[in-house]
């Protein structure tokens, strides 16, 4: 298995039937290869919601073969699943965009959480929380980071530019900042305590999961009912938002905050990172140092 996804770099050779792109493109590949590219969901745009779509790597290919990731000096892809960077996008840091950046931009679009002046909330700040609260920023809204880590504190407001920051293991806190969010995009993998999140929410309010506790979530069906909130999730999106997403990300210079390594560090890192001691996403130069791996 060669694994790898949110790949950034440039193309070396187009084949004879490609029309969008040529040698020395900027682009990019993230979590998907290929799809059916002919169900409802795939004419739509919505190749993320296709039965058959194909993962970046370790999946199977409409032709048989085994897909292979970026932690290689190239990757062969169809055309469709190949987005362009733009020129104010630098490739490091707008790698990490590819499964994170749409990630959360892609709830934000289909869900009515992109318009000036709403307040939304942003729980858990890590690789994909910091990007959340960076588009949240970019729509003009009003961002509030709910975190259990008081520690992220001067983190969430001085350097990602958060309006207001929620230590959720603090009930004064909590209590203080009832009904007053119109969404929270939820980031954490870890299984905690619901219900008090949906006090957060104003009435109609959303709460949109992207991230994916490994056990069963626990809904009080009172906290949704009574308010007439939602909850929902959200896994990436098609080919069609993830260029507008990097188009919109470079208009308003969002990135990826990154810490950059050779191939040589990837075991480190992966210690590092079972710590959490990245701020937010690891990037591999992979063409200047895989050959010295």
């Amino acid at each position: 298995m060669i694994p790898g996804h949110e790949i950034a770099g440039e193309v070396t050779e187009a084949g004879k039937n490609v029309t969008k792109f040529k040698a020395g493109d900027r682009v990019g590949v993230g979590c998907m290869v290929n799809s059916c590219q002919s169900c409802e969901s795939c004419d739509k745009g919505f190749e993320n919601h296709c039965p058959g779509m194909i993962f970046t790597y370790n999946s199977v290919d409409r032709d048989g073969t085994l897909t292979y990731g970026g932690y290689s000096s190239m990757v062969v892809v169809h055309e469709r699943f190949v987005v362009r960077f733009p020129d104010a996008m630098p490739l490091d840091k707008g790698a990490p965009l590819l499964c994170a950046g749409i990630t959360v931009y892609s709830p934000m679009k289909y869900h009515g959480l992109n318009v000036p002046g709403m307040h939304l909330g942003v729980l858990g700040l890590g690789g994909l929380g910091h990007v959340a609260v960076k588009f949240g920023k970019a729509f003009g809204m009003k961002v509030t980071v709910i975190s259990s880590s008081p520690g992220k504190k001067q983190e969430a407001l001085e350097r990602l530019g958060a309006d207001a920051f929620v230590v959720s293991k603090d009930a004064d806190e909590m209590k203080a900042a009832m009904s007053t969010m119109d969404g929270i995009i939820n980031t954490v993998s870890a299984n905690i305590p619901m219900a008090p999140l949906f006090g957060l929410l104003k009435p109609n309010g959303k709460m949109i999961m992207v991230g994916l506790p490994e056990k069963p979530i626990e809904v009080p069906p009172f906290a949704l009912v009574a308010r007439n909130k939602t909850l929902a999730g959200s896994c990436i999106g098609g080919m069609r938002d993830t260029q507008e997403m990097l188009d919109l990300a470079a208009k308003h210079g969002v990135t990826a905050d990154i810490e950059v390594i050779g191939a040589e560090y990837v075991n480190t890192a992966m210690e590092r990172l079972a710590k959490a001691d990245v701020r937010y996403r690891f990037v591999i130069d992979i063409a200047n140092t895989l050959d010295k791996a």
